[in-house]
């Protein structure tokens, strides 16, 4: 028996790798599909497992899934088992998002960040693409910032194209294990290249008629870099769900509304109808952004909507 890391997972196949050997590709017992997991994948990339290796085909069997310090997940395309884990064991998240080409909505960035913020898994915001962006999409950009910086998230800006601020992200990255998430076409495969151009991870441009992102990446796998610590590029988002959140729970997870809930008249305030309601007046006196209480109302009312 050995202990390894889950460095990439295709669905049925997962390489682990151990200290100082080589990948091998593995299958999971069966017993791990009986489980209780409400889930497509029981194993997940950057989970530490026990394997065994069958000496005479060298394909190895995941024998045990070891405690996670946490994950993340998404709506899974398979109703029937609800989630995906995207990844374990994440010291950070990082979503990439661009203003335009294509367009992330700010409801869909704050779906991410309640999800990451369920999971105490701290985030950034990087919003790339700069060098594309004309006078109204850097006064959108700005106010977007602002609206983030206010509420305690760190964000940054990179031209992955031109190298803008790619120092910035490599001292980001550096020691830790980092999930880059993101639509597809927002650039996370150019900027990684950037970071660590000895992994040359393809990349294709985004349509022109549908200003969409083609997938690039089909699978989620963790690339180690040569400044230390690992990088978790997922296939491109088109929607990200919440789940194991009640709705009554929402509110909790999103920053400026929690902090001002405690100053409703009713502790059991939705935000949305009742009287004497901190958090509306907060809204009305621009104390926290229109934006990201209309997103907490879609998400409310829409729990299991998923948002572009």
């Amino acid at each position: 028996m050995k202990e390894g890391l889950v460095i990439k997972s295709t669905g049925s196949w997962y390489l682990v790798k151990s200290d100082d050997e080589r990948p091998v590709s593995c299958k999971i017992k069966g017993r791990f599909r009986l489980n209780d997991i409400k889930s497509t994948n029981p194993v997940a990339v950057g989970d530490r497992v026990i394997f065994s290796v069958d000496e005479k085909n060298g394909i190895g069997i995941i024998e045990e899934i070891l405690e996670r310090k946490n994950y993340i997940v998404r709506r899974a395309s398979n109703l029937s088992r609800q989630t995906q884990i995207l990844a374990a064991n994440i010291d950070q998240a990082i979503l990439v998002a661009t203003i335009n080409y294509p367009v992330t909505t700010p409801v869909f960035i704050d779906r991410f960040l309640a999800t990451t913020e369920a999971y105490d898994i701290p985030t950034t915001i990087i919003f790339n693409k700069i060098d594309r962006y004309d006078h109204y999409h850097k006064d959108q950009l700005k106010e977007t910032i602002q609206i983030y910086n206010n509420i305690g998230y760190n964000v940054l800006v990179t031209s992955a194209k031109h190298d803008q601020n790619i120092d910035l992200v490599r001292e980001l990255l550096k020691n830790k294990v980092s999930l880059l998430a993101g639509h597809s076409g927002v650039g996370k495969s150019t900027l990684i290249n950037r970071v660590e151009p000895t992994l040359n991870l393809k990349t294709a441009k985004i349509s022109d008629a549908h200003n969409t992102g083609r997938h690039t990446t089909t699978f989620t796998e963790m690339h180690p870099l040569g400044i230390g610590g690992y990088i978790i590029d997922t296939p491109g988002i088109r929607g990200f769900g919440l789940f194991n959140i009640k709705k009554e729970e929402l509110a909790h997870f999103f920053r400026e509304i929690f902090k001002f809930s405690s100053q409703c008249r009713y502790h059991n305030c939705t935000h949305l109808h009742e009287p004497g309601c901190a958090v509306k007046d907060a809204v009305e006196k621009g104390n926290i952004a229109l934006s990201r209480y209309n997103s907490y109302v879609r998400i409310f009312l829409n729990r299991d909507e998923k948002f572009r």
